[in-house]
C-alpha cells in the first residue's frame, strides 16, 4: 500500500504520451480532461504519502519530475497548436534545462544538493499551470474564457518563469561559491 503514492506518480509520468498526442492532434476538450485527471491523482498522491506516512526518497525524486514532464508537455504541444508563443514555451523549458543542468554540475563539483523549491519558484509553477489549464479552458468547447485573462496570465508566467530561473542561477551560485571557499579553507 505504501507504493500507491509513487504509482500515481509514474501514472502521471506515462499520462504525458496521451496529453501530448490530444495537444498534437487539436482534442483540447480531451487534453483538459486528462490534465485535470493528473492534477488530482498529484494532489490524492501527495495526500495519500502524507496522510499515512507513505513518503519516499524516490517519491521526492519522482514528483517534481513527473509535474515538470507535464508542464513541458503541455507548453510545447500548445506552442505547436499555435495555442501559445514558442517563445514563452521555449523559456519554460530553458529555465527548467538550467535548474536540472545547475542541480547535476553543483552535484558533481561541490556536493550533495539538498534543494528545496524557493517561494518564486512555487509561484511560478502554479502560474505555469493556470495558463495551461486557462488555455485548454479557452481551446475547449466547455467554457468560454476571456481573451485578455489568458494575455495576463501569460506575461505573468513569463515574468515569473524569467525571474525564478535567475533567482536559481543567482542563489545556488552563490551558494557553490561559499561552499567551495569554505572548503579551501579547512585543513585537509
Amino acid at each position: 500500500m505504501r507504493h500507491i503514492p509513487n504509482l500515481l506518480t509514474l501514472l502521471r509520468m506515462l499520462l504525458t504520451v496521451p496529453l501530448a498526442w490530444l495537444l498534437r492532434n487539436g482534442r483540447f476538450d480531451a487534453a483538459l480532461l486528462l490534465a485535470l485527471f493528473a492534477g488530482l491523482s498529484d494532489a490524492l498522491d501527495g495526500y495519500l504519502a502524507k496522510r499515512f506516512s507513505w513518503q519516499s526518497e524516490l517519491g521526492g525524486l519522482l514528483d517534481p519530475v513527473a509535474d515538470k514532464l507535464l508542464l513541458l508537455a503541455c507548453f510545447l504541444g500548445l506552442a505547436d497548436a499555435g495555442a501559445l508563443p514558442w517563445w514563452l514555451a521555449l523559456l519554460v523549458l530553458g529555465r527548467d534545462v538550467i535548474i536540472v543542468a545547475g542541480a547535476v554540475a553543483y552535484h558533481n563539483l561541490v556536493g550533495p544538493l539538498h534543494a528545496a523549491p524557493s517561494y518564486l519558484s512555487k509561484l511560478t509553477t502554479v502560474l505555469q499551470i493556470l495558463l495551461v489549464l486557462a488555455t485548454l479552458l479557452h481551446l475547449s468547447r466547455f467554457a468560454e474564457w476571456p481573451q485578455w485573462l489568458n494575455q495576463w496570465l501569460l506575461a505573468a508566467v513569463a515574468v515569473a518563469t524569467l525571474a525564478s530561473g535567475l533567482d536559481y542561477i543567482a542563489r545556488w551560485s552563490l551558494k557553490a561559491w561559499r561552499e567551495t571557499h569554505s572548503q579551501r579553507g579547512r585543513p585537509q
